[in-house]
C-alpha cells in the first residue's frame, strides 16, 4: 500500500499563505486528495487532482487554495492563501483510485498521518 507523509504544516497568521507538501511512496495511483479535520469536527475533504491534472476544489476553499502534483517527485502540493482561523486543522493527504467520490471521480484508499496548521488572529 502506498505510504504518504505531509509536510509543511505550522502556525501562520489569518491573511498568511503555507504550502504543504506530501510525498508519496509511490506515484501509480490514479488521483490524488487533502483532506483536513478539525478539533471536534467530521474530516473533510477539500481539493482533488487527477492523472490529467484535472481539480476539483470544496466551496470552503475554492479560489484561495490550489492542489498541484509533481509526479517526477512523487510530490502532491496545496498552496494556501488567506487563510482564516477556521482553516486550523489537521491536514491529509490521501492516495486514490478512479470510483465514486465526493468532490471528484476518485475513491481513496491510503491516507498519510498529517500536518497541522494552526491559523490565529
Amino acid at each position: 500500500q502506498v505510504q504518504l507523509r505531509e509536510s509543511g504544516g505550522g502556525s501562520v497568521q489569518a491573511g498568511g499563505s503555507l504550502r504543504l507538501s506530501c510525498v508519496a511512496s509511490d506515484y501509480d495511483n490514479q488521483c490524488m486528495g487533502w483532506f483536513r479535520q478539525a478539533p471536534g469536527k467530521e474530516r473533510e475533504e477539500l481539493a482533488s487532482i487527477n492523472g490529467d491534472d484535472t481539480t476539483a476544489y470544496d466551496s470552503s476553499v475554492e479560489g484561495r487554495f490550489t492542489i498541484s502534483q509533481d509526479a517526477a517527485k512523487n510530490t502532491l502540493y496545496l498552496q494556501m492563501g488567506s487563510l482564516r482561523l477556521e482553516d486550523t486543522a489537521m491536514y491529509y493527504c490521501a492516495a486514490g483510485d478512479y470510483g465514486m467520490g465526493r468532490l471528484a471521480f476518485c475513491k481513496y484508499k491510503a491516507w498519510g498521518q498529517g500536518t497541522l496548521v494552526a491559523v490565529s488572529s
